[in-house]
């Protein structure tokens, strides 16, 4: 059997997109960790790329990273049968956001000539919201953190949700300013923005511990829809604003 060729670190990273301090947080939770050589240094192998990649898929379907862990780590686990399932939602992925992209090209045609009207229809082709409802009543609809939320929320007026909307703002928009400024994720400034996330959430929605919003945090990252919304207020901010999210935690 032919031996396996190693990777530092370094070239993990620049191989794959994901940042080194990312990989050393991977390596120092269980999730990612690579062999080391006599003087300390991380050494990946293909055994290790190619569970990265399952790692890297599993962020992208809003998987938590603890999730992904356990599947990983079973005993049981059939990668091709994985990769081949995860093929298949990706590729329902795909499809969902050429619908998408259709509606919107539609409404684009429809905003250039003002004379013509528009099938309403057109304008909401592809988007599901109940199905988004329903994904997180799937998920998270047996936790009390979901619960707690849910019964919150019933509650909440137009007043309130523009409160939530002002706030949430708020927050993003300090903390691109922090990144714009240079702070690292891991300064006190960045921290205390990712405590005031945690408040926030725990104010408004249900009880949010540090291990919970570091769960938030993963989801953001793994998520286009999160990290989307998030990286609107600044390019990068999801992942800058998910390192503080793990410093503050850690």
């Amino acid at each position: 059997m032919s031996k396996q060729r190693t990777l530092t670190v370094k070239d993990v990273s620049e191989l794959t997109g994901v940042s080194v301090r990312t990989l050393h947080y991977y390596d120092e939770i269980g999730l990612l960790a690579p062999d080391r050589s006599r003087a300390g240094y991380r050494l990946y192998t293909d055994t290790d790329l190619i569970r990265l990649q399952q790692i890297l898929i599993g962020r992208s379907l809003g998987l938590a990273l603890e999730d992904i862990r356990r599947a990983l780590d079973d005993p049981n686990f059939d990668a091709p049968a994985a990769l081949r399932r995860q093929r298949d939602q990706l590729l329902a992925r795909v499809s969902e956001t050429h619908r998408m992209i259709a509606s919107i090209d539609a409404t684009l045609k429809h905003l250039d000539k003002k004379d013509e009207p528009m099938a309403n229809k057109d304008m909401f082709e592809g988007f599901e919201p109940e199905k988004y409802e329903a994904e997180a009543k799937q998920r998270w609809g047996e936790t009390d953190a979901y619960k707690e939320s849910a019964r919150r929320t019933r509650k909440y007026g137009e007043k309130d949700w523009a409160a939530i909307k002002a706030e949430t703002n708020e927050i993003f928009a300090d903390a691109d300013a922090a990144m714009k400024a240079g702070k690292k994720s891991d300064s006190a400034d960045a921290r205390a923005l990712a405590e005031r996330h945690r408040q926030h959430t725990e104010r408004w929605f249900y009880p949010c511990s540090t291990a919970m919003h570091v769960n938030l945090a993963d989801m953001w990252e793994a998520d286009e829809r999160f990290k989307a919304n998030i990286d609107k207020f600044g390019e990068g901010l999801t992942a800058w604003l998910a390192a503080a999210v793990r410093a503050a935690a850690a």
